[in-house]
């Protein structure tokens, strides 16, 4: 935007100046005129799982840091564990051991939650002949997520297909080529390695919830609950199960999986220190991301994509295989990316990929043989090439955790029942988070705040990270009713957003300078100057004060409105708004731009209308002290009214984290008016944090609509 002295320059020079408006400029407010049209990127098709999402490293370890605590807080935030809920105890139970060839099999469950159950096999080294009566050797541990074969952990692809893979030179005889789910874990326990080959939901086992079911309506949305995050917090007890084991060294644990299995291992390995060396084979890329809801969920991969998330592990080991599939330009899209990420902590040789074009998507004795060498090499200090051994599979049947002296748990829950457990003690942990005093509300901030900017999928921009453009044509400027209108289209670096956006400000140079701002917004954007060829009464009292009026056409307004209204894929809204912000959120994007792009402006404050009030105070939360007084109608709208994905006031995640009240509350101790709120239920937890603050003096509301008079009078004191 431009800065004081240039708006106090133009200002003055429009006494007396003619300003003539072309016939098709009868809107002096317009950034487009004639045959132009939006630029804006998201007015068009939004990202998918499909889409190319390439990685480019930071040039310095320092700033990969940062973007590294920011992106993990997303994703904990997008699989709804942030903050972490409470771990209660596992209860696990482990029986019926099958006795092998150099390595045991036992048959495990465990609650991750109370009415949730996990299921698997646990795959264990016989012990040392020579071992001491009584010595337990602490060995290595791998968790291993089967992905999405028939059956899972019970997979047997069949004769057919194994023989076609023993033709193909994939797989070295019949047994493997049927049962690699159990060559796998089986050869990792000769190797000297304690296994637990765990159940996905709705899996061999794990049938109380049906897979891709259960999470996938607008409730679920608000809350974050999905069946991605239930998975990976089943992978986090999956793991406190297999480091509470005695035999299991807690410092040295590795994971691998393939295709969904391996978006399990690199999003655990993202988020979990306790991973030493991981192992996701044919799933890391810069194509598709992964095309189960078990592998999506809303905020996930806004700003991001596999290849990044998987650098998250550095500096620690990671190795993965490719195959004829959507990871076939691993070597050359992604790999030389992370090995560059590596390099910075002077760990290059930490990080292999290795790919087999020959075969399609499969995690065959090949690449098998490459995880073994990898886990040997970093988790028990051995270089040595490994040659998987032939081995008999167990009848599928055996493996089973239940029988008829191991029922299933009575409690066990459906998905309704056990969304309902998590509401419950979700809006219990928050609840504990409303402040009380200072290191309360700092706390609040810390919690609440960041699942903000999550949700948001932004926060106000560095100077000079927003882009400010001219008008197409040149059209800069434009005079009305005593008024001159500057016309800018606003975006942020690395972006193709491009916000239309007008400012007006009286003629002559104001009582005392042009040194505040008014952002100004509402759902005609910045056609609302105006009013019957006039500028609006309102505007003109603010602009009689000596302030410049912006209003910006937010996403999906005025002149940026779509030529087609947006819709969340219908099958599952997480494949939307896990790669796109929602619109909501999109339009507190860009209050966000044009709160950056009046920085020069030491007095800026902010106004919402109607609709737009909630916006306003979304914005008005992430921005902080940047804006000095917020006055926001709220439209007696709160996110427990949204029950439709496609609804415009659509957050994943807002009622997770408290709603309106919480978001309101974040604004402390800023000046905030709030009108128009009864019955939404907002007062508790912003009057608490307002007086956490010592600032309760600083929040003004009213149960009632107020007249604009009223609002610009609150706003100009």
């Amino acid at each position: 935007m431009l800065s004081r002295r240039e708006m106090l320059a133009w200002s003055a020079a429009a006494v007396g100046t003619p300003w003539a408006l072309a016939a098709d400029d009868a809107d002096p407010t317009n950034v487009f005129t004639g045959d132009l049209k939006p630029t804006d990127a998201r007015l068009g098709a939004p990202r998918t799982f499909n889409d190319y999402i390439p990685f480019s490293p930071p040039q310095t370890k320092e700033a990969w840091e940062a973007r590294r605590t920011k992106l993990r807080e997303q994703l904990l935030v997008a699989n709804g564990l942030w903050p972490m809920p409470e771990k209660t105890p596992l209860n696990a139970v482990v029986h019926g051991r099958i006795e092998r060839d150099g390595y045991t099999i036992e048959k495990v469950y465990f609650a991750s939650m109370t009415g949730h159950y996990v299921s698997g096999n646990l795959y264990r080294p016989k012990a040392s002949p020579d071992r001491k009566v009584g010595e337990v050797a602490k060995l290595p541990g791998v968790l291993f997520a089967h992905g999405h074969w028939k059956d899972g952990r019970f997979h047997d692809a069949g004769e057919k297909a194994a023989q076609a893979s023993v033709d193909a030179k994939g797989e070295p005889d019949l047994d493997r080529g049927r049962f690699f789910m159990q060559a796998l874990p089986a050869t990792l326990a000769k190797l000297g390695f304690v296994v637990f080959q765990y159940d996905m939901v709705g899996y061999a086992d794990s049938t109380a919830i049906v897979h891709r079911e259960g999470f996938k309506d607008a409730a679920a949305e608000l809350r974050l609950q999905s069946q991605m995050g239930l998975q990976t917090w089943n992978s986090i007890r999956a793991l406190d199960f297999l480091t509470s084991l005695p035999d299991v060294d807690a410092k040295r644990i590795g994971m691998t999986g393939a295709s969904g299995g391996g978006t399990q291992t690199f999003i655990l390995s993202a988020i979990d220190d306790r991973i030493s060396a991981a192992f996701p084979a044919v799933m890391v890329s810069t194509g598709m991301q992964g095309g189960c809801v078990c592998e999506n969920c809303s905020l996930l991969r806004v700003g991001t994509g596999n290849i990044e998330i998987a650098a998250l592990f550095a500096p620690k080991p990671l190795a993965m295989s490719a195959a004829n599939d959507w990871t076939k330009e691993l070597m050359t899209k992604g790999y030389p990316q992370l090995q560059e990420l590596y390099a910075l902590y002077g760990a290059k040789e930490k990080v292999l990929a290795k790919a087999w074009l020959e075969y399609g998507h499969q995690y065959n004795v090949h690449a098998r043989e490459m995880m073994y060498g990898w886990f040997l090499k970093h988790l028990q200090g051995k270089t040595e090439e490994v040659k998987e051994a032939a081995f008999k599979p167990v009848p599928v049947a055996e493996l089973s955790v239940y029988d008829a002296e191991h029922p299933r748990p009575k409690d066990e829950l459906n998905a309704a029942k056990l969304r309902d457990a998590m509401t419950k003690a979700s809006d219990e942990q928050i609840a504990k988070l409303t402040p009380k005093d200072a290191a309360g509300l700092k706390e609040f901030r810390r919690v609440v705040g960041t699942a903000l900017r999550v949700m948001v999928g932004s926060e106000v921009p560095k100077s000079s990270d927003f882009t400010e453009r001219l008008p197409p044509g040149g059209k800069h400027f434009a005079d009305i009713d005593g008024h001159r209108a500057v016309r800018l289209i606003l975006g942020r670096k690395g972006s193709k957003d491009a916000v239309p956006c007008c400012g007006l400000v009286a003629h002559g140079d104001p009582k005392e300078g042009l040194s505040r701002l008014v952002i100004w917004l509402h759902l005609k954007g910045k056609a609302s100057l105006i009013e019957s060829g006039k500028v609006a009464p309102a505007v003109k009292a603010l602009t009689a004060a000596g302030y410049l009026v912006v209003a910006p056409d937010l996403l999906g307004t005025g002149e940026n409105a779509f030529p087609k209204a947006p819709v969340a894929d219908p099958t599952y809204a997480g494949f939307t708004f896990g790669y796109n912000r929602s619109l909501l959120a999109n339009r507190v994007h860009d209050v966000l731009n044009v709160i950056a792009s009046g920085d020069t402006f030491v007095n800026k404050r902010l106004v919402g209308w109607g609709e737009m009030g909630p916006v306003a105070i979304l914005a008005k939360a992430l921005a902080g002290g940047a804006v000095k007084k917020t006055a926001a109608d709220l439209n007696g709208f709160n996110f427990e009214k949204v029950e439709d994905a496609n609804d415009p006031m659509m957050l994943p995640g807002a009622l997770k984290y408290g709603g309106m009240g919480a978001f309101l509350g974040l604004c402390a101790p800023g000046e905030l008016l709030v009108h128009n709120h009864k019955a939404t239920g907002s007062g508790n937890v912003s009057r608490a944090a307002y007086e956490a603050a010592g600032a309760a003096g600083k929040l003004t509301r009213s149960a009632d609509k107020l007249d604009d008079a009223k609002v610009i009078e609150w706003l100009l004191k």
